[in-house]
């Protein structure tokens, strides 16, 4: 198994509701995200706000939008995303280490709010 090193995005993403009561997408990029784990050059597992929610899913889709929430067991988030996985040197085993990894820094994120 690789070693999990956990980034946090340099940019404050901060979203702000040009309407209260209404939810509108950001902009949505490959640098959209609060933290990573690089799981290789051309691939990333990422968690990033999505409305009241935090996601999890991978860097670099090819189809878009594939994520669940950070809540949810993390072999079946990988098995939700892994058609987005697009590096066959990536294993389950890593991607699933990779989503718990985030799973406990978003945890201990809510904890400390």
């Amino acid at each position: 198994m690789k070693n999990i090193t956990i980034e946090s995005n340099p940019e404050l993403i901060v979203h702000v509701d040009p309407a209260p009561g209404i939810l509108i997408t950001p902009a949505l990029s490959p640098d959209f995200w609060l933290w990573r784990v690089v799981l290789s050059p051309k691939q990333a597992i990422v968690a990033f706000p999505k409305f009241t929610i935090i996601g999890i899913g991978f860097q670099n889709e090819e189809s878009w939008n594939t994520n669940l929430p950070s809540d949810c067991n993390a072999a079946k988030i990988y098995d939700h995303i892994k058609h987005n996985k697009g590096d066959g040197s990536i294993t389950r085993a890593d991607c699933i280490a990779a989503i718990e990894a985030l799973q406990a820094v978003i945890k201990a994120a809510k904890a400390a709010a």
